[in-house]
C-alpha cells in the first residue's frame, strides 16, 4: 500500500492518457495527493486524494475502476483510503454540498442511499472535496471565474469540517 502503488494502477488504467485542466486525469491526481500531503494529512487522506477520480464522479464521469473492483483500489491504497474514495466518488454533490456542515449526510449516487458521518469520517472527505477543487480553479480560471463565489461559500461553510491547512488554503487561493 503506498502512492506508487496507487499511481502503477491509475497508469494501468489510463489515467495519463485522459485531458483533464492542468493537462491528463494522472497529472491532477497527483497534484491533489500531494497538496493533501504537504498540509501534513494522514497518509490515507493523501492516498485517498490520488485516487479520488477513481469510479468518476457526478461532475466527471469518466472511472477507471468499477464499483466491482474495489478490492484493486484497498490492496494498492489501502481500506480506509479506499472508503474515502468510494464516498468521494459515490456524493451526489447537489443533495449532499450545501447541507454537509450541518446535516453530516453524503447521498450516495450508487445505492440512492444517505449515511450520516461521524466527524472523523467527515474531514478527509471535505479535504479531498476542497483540494480538488482548488487545484481545479488554479488549472483552470474559467472554473475559478464560474464557481469561485459557490466555493467561497461552500467552504466557508465547511469550517468545521476541513482540516485547518485545508481551510487556510482554501481561503489563500480563493480569497475568502
Amino acid at each position: 500500500m503506498s502512492a506508487q502503488d496507487v499511481q502503477a494502477l491509475l497508469r494501468e488504467r489510463g489515467a495519463a492518457t485522459i485531458a483533464h485542466p492542468g493537462g491528463t486525469l494522472h497529472a491532477h491526481l497527483v497534484r491533489v495527493h500531494d497538496r493533501l500531503a504537504a498540509h501534513g494529512l494522514p497518509e490515507a487522506t493523501a492516498l485517498a486524494g490520488l485516487a479520488h477520480a477513481a469510479y468518476g464522479t457526478d461532475g466527471f464521469a469518466t472511472a477507471l475502476l468499477t464499483l466491482d473492483e474495489r478490492d484493486l483500489l484497498r490492496a494498492a491504497a489501502g481500506e480506509h483510503a479506499e472508503l474515502i474514495v468510494y464516498r468521494y466518488g459515490a456524493t451526489l454533490r447537489k443533495a449532499t454540498w450545501r447541507q454537509l456542515a450541518s446535516t453530516r449526510q453524503v447521498h450516495d449516487r450508487f445505492t440512492g442511499t444517505a449515511e450520516t458521518l461521524t466527524p472523523d469520517q467527515l474531514r478527509p472527505l471535505a479535504d479531498v472535496s476542497i483540494v480538488n477543487e482548488l487545484d481545479l480553479c488554479e488549472q483552470a480560471p474559467d472554473v475559478a471565474a464560474r464557481y469561485g463565489d459557490y466555493f467561497r461559500d461552500l467552504f466557508a461553510s465547511w469550517a468545521q469540517l476541513a482540516s485547518p491547512p485545508v481551510l487556510a488554503d482554501a481561503r489563500a487561493v480563493l480569497r475568502f
